[in-house]
């Protein structure tokens, strides 16, 4: 699963990004990340992109998960209280390796 948000983006007072870490943790995910992208747009069509003079471009995140698509499915409504807005794709994944380091 990936979802698509800003880094400006907020569930109650805390980085959503942190927020949805938090929930993916406590609910037993096999594993997740955050990626910081260094310019996008979506649906509004804004623009955001990292520039040396633009301290607060609100840059594109993406939070990626990984788990079955039952336990996805279990924690969406969870997600979709957290999300203003945004975007989440689901794609199908093969695993080769998974274990601890």
């Amino acid at each position: 699963m990936r979802i698509f948000i800003g880094e400006e983006d907020r569930f109650e007072r805390k980085p959503l990004y942190e927020a949805l870490m938090e929930l993916f943790l406590a609910e037993g995910f096999a594993g997740a990340t955050v990626i910081r992208a260094v310019c996008g747009f979506g649906g509004h069509r804004a623009y955001h992109t990292q520039k040396l003079l633009d301290l607060s471009a609100d840059l594109p995140l993406i939070v990626e998960a990984v788990d079955t698509q039952e336990k996805i499915d279990q924690v969406m409504p969870k997600i979709d209280e957290m999300m203003k807005g945004g975007m989440i794709t689901l794609e199908k994944a093969t695993v080769i390796r998974y274990g601890e380091k």
